[in-house]
């Protein structure tokens, strides 16, 4: 099945074609850096890690852009208030430089922790300063926009479809009502550059042709996804937040000075909530990925937590769905490190004998169409991991089911092969079989190997052999009395 995805723009489910032929451009809006990032920030940066790995699933090259917002996002839509890296800045008593910094790095190791994969770009706003100045000044020269006391604003009026992403009724919006109007001419218009106080000096500020000021936020995005992927590109990404305000003005923009609505689709990823509210930092109780280090839960149990709800559905966060995710995953991670290379347990006689050659088993073919049908329809990875237990439970070869297992964990990306299970104590009767039936694989007796390693998988163990050796692993949930040896 080839890859259908949900335009926001359309609303509508869209069979994917890309722009330009096995390459794809993809922009997700990143962070802006005053302070940690919550884990419901973090969910959408975890769906969109799974639409860059089901675009390389159907074969992609991803050319994957993520920016940082260090400057200009205010903490009002409305365009008012201070600057969100000021107001950091004020709380933490360090510099907006240094709060930029040190919350970009966090936000980075939350990343790592995650298991998502590492943009192809990360693009800071301070860096493009020049680019976003040269869009306003192109934007100005087209008469689309009108300057006030405190800025350069954007004319919405110069536009009958102003807001079509969020389906907004630009004409019945009322003043103060999605927006204050202060000094600008609709509720809708929003800046472009903001002019710096005449009585106080930011701590970031630039030199422009309106004056000393800072770019708003909705420009930054348009100009660095402009530069690193064209101003008409294929995927745009984001959470639901930014379909009214952020993305709608992005669009508006960028139709004002290229003449495209910047990408092909425009795809948001739906809430986390506590309860019954959004989560957000400006609430000041926000959970992060630390706090769930410190609870003892692995950062990649709240990956799948994540999988078990498709994107485009809110997620209700609840410390028993998480804690159920992490036995999940342990029950997963336990499953695939049982499964021995060989996977010959069980097979008869001479099965030792064609271990090796068993060890490159190809992946189940059925297996594999059915988890791809299920992640290419809209990334529905809840239908996705039925698919996966489905092959857990079956009665397929362990080195079939593995080389399976490493296919899906491609999108997954839960880390399976990387994880090791903790240091079991192993029985002394479990130990002597094991000895045994080594000294029968050196002497090929292979019938005697395989009757001794049915033994030990009757007492909920199962032996990979090496090239000096042999290892030992409990199989998850298949527990035996210890054999008797003599």
């Amino acid at each position: 099945m080839s890859l259908a995805l949900y335009d926001t723009w359309s609303r509508t489910l869209r069979p994917f074609t890309p722009i330009h032929p096995d390459h794809v451009g993809l922009y997700c809006c990143g962070p802006t850096v005053y302070d940690y990032a919550h884990i419901g920030n973090l969910r959408t940066y975890v769906f969109e890690d799974i639409l860059r790995r089901a675009l390389e699933l159907n074969g992609y090259i991803v050319r994957h852009v993520v920016n940082i917002t260090d400057v200009g996002h205010l903490v009002s839509d409305a365009d008012e208030g201070e600057d969100k890296m000021e107001k950091g800045s004020r709380r933490t008593g360090e510099s907006a430089w240094q709060i930029a910094e040190r919350y970009t790095a966090a936000f980075r190791a939350d990343w790592r922790a995650l298991n998502l994969l590492e943009p192809s770009i990360w693009c800071r706003a301070t860096d493009h300063i020049g680019e976003q100045i040269a869009f306003i000044d192109t934007l100005e020269r087209k008469g689309y926009t009108y300057q006030t006391a405190d800025g350069v604003y954007f004319d919405t009026s110069r536009q009958d479809d102003y807001g079509y992403l969020a389906r907004l009724d630009s004409s019945g919006l009322q003043a103060g009502k999605r927006v204050a109007v202060g000094d600008k001419r609709q509720a809708t218009d929003f800046a472009l550059w903001k002019l710096s106080p005449p009585d106080s000096r930011r701590q970031m500020e630039w030199d422009s042709p309106w004056g000393r000021g800072f770019p708003g936020w909705h420009i930054e995005c348009s100009a660095m996804s402009a530069q690193y992927l064209s101003p008409w590109f294929d995927i745009h990404c984001g959470g639901e937040d930014h379909i009214a305000v952020h993305h709608s003005n992005e669009i508006a923009q960028t139709q004002a000075c290229y003449g495209t609505r910047l990408a092909n689709f425009w795809m948001h990823g739906h809430f986390l909530t506590l309860d019954t509210a959004k989560m957000a930092k400006s609430s000041g109780d926000f959970l992060r990925i630390q706090t769930l280090i410190d609870r003892g839960i692995d950062p990649l149990a709240y990956r799948y937590l994540c999988l078990t709800a498709h994107y485009r559905s809110t997620l209700r966060f609840t410390y028993d769905a998480l804690d159920a995710a992490q036995t999940t995953l342990d029950r997963l991670r336990k499953a695939y490190a049982s499964w021995a290379v060989d996977g010959m347990a069980g097979a008869g006689a001479g099965a030792d004998a064609d271990a090796d050659a068993d060890a490159d088993a190809d992946a189940d073919a059925d297996f594999v169409a059915r988890f791809n049908a299920e992640v290419n329809q809209d990334l529905n990875l809840p239908r996705a991991l039925a698919v996966l237990w489905d092959l857990v439970k079956s009665d397929l070869p362990e080195a079939v089911r593995r080389a399976t297992v490493d296919r899906f964990d491609t999108v997954l990306g839960l880390g399976l092969a990387d994880w090791r299970p903790d240091r079991v104590e192993i029985p002394v009767p479990i130990k002597v079989l094991a000895d045994r039936r080594q000294e029968a694989r050196i002497a090929k007796d292979w019938a005697e190997s395989d009757r001794l390693r049915e033994a030990l998988k009757a007492a909920g163990w199962g032996v990979e052999d090496q090239p000096h050796g042999y290892r030992l692993h409990e199989y998850p949930g298949k527990t035996g009395p210890l054999p008797h040896v003599m």
